[in-house]
């Protein structure tokens, strides 16, 4: 600067006042950051209660197939049980039958003809 003392006392001040308040800013992005992932995860463990309950053991492993393979459509079809179960639209626990129905209704038919001329 231009020597004075007071000058240089004023940027060092600055200085400090602009780390203080990075550092709050990180503290405080980073608590809102933990706070939705345990939000997250308390949304995820109600979501596998939900499938633990309305599913059979057949059921599951089948999603858990399709999870490996697919697994956008094993969150779609996942959604589509927690909807109904939260809307109490099921009565029984979905067997494996009815998970390979419901899986067919939500799978796109990726099936094409080739065809020589």
């Amino acid at each position: 600067m231009s020597g004075n003392p007071d000058d240089e006392r004023i940027e060092e001040l600055r200085q400090q006042k602009m780390q203080e308040l990075k550092e709050q800013a990180q503290e405080g992005g980073g608590e809102r950051a933990e706070a939705q992932q345990a939000a997250q995860q308390q949304a995820e463990a109600q979501k596998q209660a939900l499938l633990k309950q309305n599913l059979t053991d057949g059921a599951r492993q089948r999603l858990n197939a399709v999870q490996m393979s697919k697994p956008e459509v094993a969150e779609q079809v996942e959604q589509q049980i927690v909807a109904l179960a939260r809307s109490g639209r099921i009565q029984d626990r979905i067997d494996e039958d009815q998970m390979r129905k419901l899986l067919k209704e939500l799978t796109p038919d990726n099936s094409f003809d080739i065809r020589r001329r």
